[in-house]
């Protein structure tokens, strides 16, 4: 992508895990320059999550794309110092630290402030930086559990489950990304920088926002349907001959179509199943009628028939059927690039277009400190201030093979 919006933009990037990398990433492939700041010993917990390519777990070479590396011991006052000459010429600060760690270790957004009043500083936590939960560990699967995402998943006769890819972090992440977007915006009308707060517990409340809407009209707690919908039927996974199919009628004139199609015209006339409010109330005798009919073909030739006719509906693939779909690769939503690091590698880039074309990798994630000499001489620091905090063992320096990817081997699968 030739056209790189945030370009010339400074970033801090403090966080670890998922949510932040998740936001700074998103920043970096629109041509932010991110500073990932990590500890020097180990870095990012998700460098150490299997599978690994290089050495580098899956999670970590997934979120941490575009970004230099400098291993930093924030503990010490010249690590400090360090911190605080690069905030002075940063755009943008991302942290993820616990209640209080900021202030402690004098990287905290009054602190910095006071170097950049530009500054934007956005602080992502698991329950908020204030109320009786503040010092609560903020990790997806219990944010999913406290907020009420686990007890409404999983198949009605079966134990309650979690979603596996960490929405709740991911969504989070992108509320930083765009709340740091408007920041700049206001920054730029008002010339003052500010202070942005997300945390998992907001980000998954805010997820539930129709069902717990339904929740207050109904009432009573929410039942887990499986792939099913509480407030529409037919919606949900049926077993063809050979393997399932999910089907959704989500209106009337799908329904008719549907029936029609089907074989299924005799519904049209029951009372029963007359409109969408009948067929939720009449559900067990809808998915039954439905299901007996599905199973008479193959979920191929279901696919076919109800594609050709508008009514939605989908065979549930696999990670190996979603690359291989002709439509995945049209879409150059998974890019193929290299670096001297890992070789070849894959990633799914940002899913929106700039005039038709997409973002893709600039450099692979970064190995730990890889670019700590880079960045301070980028800040100012001399030669020989950079030794001397190497000899004191302030930053770690580390001698990899650059992770840059030449524009022309990156490309779209």
């Amino acid at each position: 992508m030739s056209m790189q919006p945030l370009r010339g933009l400074r970033v801090l990037d403090f966080s670890k895990v998922l949510a932040g990398p998740m936001c700074t990433q998103a920043l970096g492939d629109l041509g932010a320059d991110i500073v990932k700041v990590e500890g020097k010993d180990g870095g990012d917990d998700t460098r150490g999550w299997p599978p690994f390519r290089e050495g580098s777990g899956a999670v970590f070479l997934s979120a941490n794309r575009n970004k230099r590396s400098l291993a930093l011991d924030l503990k010490t006052p010249q690590g400090r110092e360090v911190v605080h000459r690069l905030a002075a010429t940063a755009d943008v600060v991302v942290e993820s630290f616990g209640p209080g760690v900021t202030e402690r270790l004098g990287i905290d957004f009054a602190t910095l402030k006071q170097h950049n009043p530009r500054l934007i500083y956005c602080s992502i936590s698991g329950f908020g930086r204030t109320g009786p939960l503040a010092h609560g560990k903020g990790y997806d699967m219990i944010l999913q559990a406290f907020t009420g995402m686990v007890s409404i998943m999983g198949e009605p006769d079966n134990g309650p489950v979690r979603a596996p890819f960490s929405p709740v972090d991911q969504g989070t992440g992108m509320h930083a990304y765009s709340s740091i977007l408007a920041a700049l915006l206001n920054r730029d009308r008002t010339g003052e920088g500010c202070r942005i707060d997300v945390s998992l517990f907001d980000t998954g409340v805010s997820f539930l926002g129709y069902m717990l809407q339904a929740y207050w009209e109904r009432g009573t707690e929410p039942a887990r349907y499986g792939c099913a919908h509480e407030s529409l039927c037919p919606y949900q996974a049926f077993e063809a001959s050979d393997r399932p199919v999910l089907i959704g009628i989500a209106s009337e004139s799908l329904w008719r179509r549907f029936c029609e199609v089907s074989g299924l015209q005799q519904l049209l006339a029951d009372p029963r199943f007359r409109t969408n409010a009948d067929r939720v109330r009449h559900r067990e005798e809808t998915v039954a009628a439905v299901a007996f009919v599905i199973r008479q073909r193959s979920s191929a030739e279901w696919v076919d028939l109800l594609t050709t006719e508008g009514i939605p509906c989908s065979l549930i693939n696999g990670f190996a059927d979603l690359m291989a779909h002709p439509h995945t690769r049209h879409s150059g939503l998974v890019a193929a690039y290299e670096s001297e690091t890992y070789g070849p590698l894959q990633a799914v880039v940002p899913p929106v277009r700039f005039d038709g074309a997409r973002a893709m990798p600039g450099r692979a994630a970064p190995c730990l400190g890889e670019h700590t000499a880079e960045i301070l001489r980028d800040a100012g620091f001399t030669g020989a201030e950079i030794d001397r905090l190497v000899d004191a063992n302030v930053v770690a320096v580390r001698e990899a093979k650059p992770t840059e990817v030449q524009n022309t081997r990156a490309r779209a699968l």
